[in-house]
């Protein structure tokens, strides 16, 4: 396929630009040719994972909003979990840990509760941010190969060149120029696909750590409520605007005169 597209539009390059994309990659061959198609996949796979992940971020970050705006205003764990989003990474802790309290009467070889509860939910938190990590190591991959990828493309020009040099015995431009523009080809291409894909990577890094840590502070409160059977919770947000009932306006004092003392005022 990717062969008669590239024959379609040499076809139509060779009335046009002799030196553009298509016969560049027409006169490199399949060695090219799989360059390219590699580096373009890899861009398309980059970009696929870069906005895949963002949705699946988004999503975890307006659950998060919900679980401070309502979620410890409910009597107990199980009314707050009913609140939330039945695939919730947040309802799956508190479901997570409702199971470890659960199962914490029904062993046989004792454990304090407090290391079964924290254990339980830890193994929960590992669970959701290894599905958040999911894809960027093909991102960090990407970002470190591609360039090289891109530079095998540029040494396949360079020795291309390098032989048509040979075979005419002169270092002519028209000799040259083919190879040459598809080596420089490869090299911008590799660059294209890796700087994306790096910047996606510490980007979405940089997201996943701030909802791990979010998740472990909701962790920690869920462990304390189960802990101290609902006497321990997180203070509720007060707003910051001033409930101090308003003070009355201050009765401004008259001033007495000598007619409104009752008295007759006296004469010189």
């Amino acid at each position: 396929m990717l062969t008669t597209i590239l024959a379609a539009g040499g076809a139509a390059a060779d009335k046009g630009n002799p030196y553009g994309l298509i016969p560049a990659l027409r006169e490199g061959g399949l060695i090219s040719q799989t360059v390219f198609t590699i580096l373009v996949l890899f861009l398309f796979f980059s970009l696929y994972i870069l906005f895949t992940k963002w949705f699946e971020q988004q999503k975890i970050m307006n659950q998060a909003k919900r679980v401070r705006a309502n979620f410890w205003k409910s009597n107990s764990l199980r009314e707050g979990a009913a609140k939330l989003e039945k695939n919730s990474a947040y309802r799956q802790i508190v479901d997570d840990g409702l199971a470890a309290q659960e199962q914490h009467g029904q062993l046989t070889d004792p454990v304090e509760a407090h290391d079964w509860l924290h254990g339980s939910l830890a193994r929960s938190e590992a669970t959701i941010n290894s599905q958040l990590n999911k894809g960027l190591a093909f991102l960090a991959t990407v970002g470190a190969t591609a360039p090289f990828i891109g530079l095998f493309g540029t040494v396949i020009g360079i020795y291309r060149a390098l032989i048509k040099i040979g075979s005419a015995g002169q270092a002519s431009i028209d000799a040259v120029a083919g190879p040459v523009g598809e080596a420089l080809i490869m090299t911008a291409l590799g660059l294209v696909v890796a700087v994306p894909a790096v910047l996606a990577y510490n980007w979405l890094q940089r997201r996943n750590k701030a909802i791990a840590e979010d998740l472990s502070a909701f962790s920690n409160d869920v462990l304390g409520f189960l802990a101290s059977d609902g006497k321990v919770r997180p203070t509720a947000t007060v707003s910051t605007k001033s409930t101090k009932p308003a003070t009355p306006a201050a009765t401004k004092p008259t001033t007495a005169t000598a007619g409104q003392t009752g008295g007759t005022p006296k004469r010189a």
